[in-house]
């Protein structure tokens, strides 16, 4: 049995015996795989017809699973942000006027594709902007994604506490939506980095924002101007990733750490709080870094563009293959 242990820098430690520190064996919750997917006629969650995104409800701990499952390349297509931004919004309306009983207190995001947790930006829908030089469409891409990454931080303005569950790879924009949880737990075999280098281009879309706020100037321009791939163990070590799991025990770090209910929910809540206090983070900061982008992204070459398209194909290479 093992046990998440504040003591350890959010490190799984064995302990003795069937029994968890911090709750009763019948306050565990559920694998995710014996949850019931919420119901598009459901009473208590407005329909919505979601197509890349699996949503399930545990009652017992008022946490909500949301799975990407994307249908086109494991990146943020435009269609799959759209999705987000309407789960979001219906997370707020369904908190707004419940009692504590009732509310919404974890929000989990994973991925339902082997090895990928999320490959960032949609390329091909980026070198099309380009090529086109709609320079609003693609400025209205970048909204959305510092849109959907904003209410992640502020657990979309309201009182629920967001986990990212990372199993796989996490690169560019993919890596930039992971920081934005509140709590970001990884697996050992998870690897993150912004490889936006290799196209002249910078992670535009919070990177900056989340990985200052965690390690620094120096250090973030650092990760930035390398492209350098790290592992979640040296993540971990730099304090970017907060839980650091074993392979395979990702779920069940979650399901334990919100089997905590209540009283730990409310802790890491006010934590985030202060954390928000301390080093706020606005969503005109997130929009005045992604116009930024936009404008570079816009005065890219040819070649950087085809650079673009190669690892586009390549990402669609190892979807069919996941």
């Amino acid at each position: 049995m093992a046990y998440f242990d504040l003591s350890t820098g959010g490190h799984l430690r064995a302990m003795p015996g069937n029994t968890l520190p911090f709750m009763k064996p019948d306050r565990i919750r559920p694998r995710l795989s014996e949850l019931k997917k919420i119901e598009a006629s459901s009473s208590q969650f407005p329909q919505l017809g979601l197509r890349e995104l699996d949503i399930r409800f545990d009652k017992a701990t008022n946490a909500m699973w949301c799975a990407m499952r994307p249908s086109g390349p494991p990146s943020f297509t435009p269609s799959m942000l759209r999705e987000l931004i309407s789960l979001r919004r219906a997370i707020q309306t369904y908190t707004q006027g419940r009692d504590n009983q009732d509310k919404l207190r974890f929000f989990i995001g994973r991925s339902d594709v082997a090895g990928i947790y999320n490959l960032g930006g949609d390329l091909d829908h980026f070198v099309a902007m380009i090529r086109q030089r709609d320079r609003e469409g693609l400025r209205a891409y970048a909204v959305d994604c510092c849109d959907v990454a904003y209410h992640m931080t502020t657990g979309f303005d309201s009182s629920v506490l967001t986990i990212g569950l990372v199993q796989g790879d996490a690169l560019g924009g993919g890596f930039e939506g992971a920081m934005s949880f509140n709590i970001l737990v990884a697996e050992r075999k998870a690897r993150m980095g912004l490889p936006e280098i290799l196209f002249n281009l910078f992670p535009g879309m919070g990177a900056m924002s989340f990985l200052t706020r965690k390690v620094g100037l120096a250090i973030a321009q650092r990760m930035i101007m390398s492209g350098k791939i790290y592992t979640a163990e040296e993540l971990h070590e730099m304090g970017v990733v907060d839980i650091l799991v074993e392979d395979g025990a990702g779920e069940d770090a979650v399901c334990k750490f919100i089997a905590g209910g209540q009283t730990r929910h409310r802790l890491h809540l006010a934590l985030a709080q202060a954390r928000q206090r301390v080093l706020p983070l606005s969503f005109e900061e997130l929009r005045d870094i992604t116009d930024i982008w936009v404008n570079t992204a816009m005065q890219l070459g040819e070649n950087d563009l085809r650079r673009m398209e190669r690892l586009a194909a390549a990402q669609r290479k190892r979807l069919a293959r996941a």
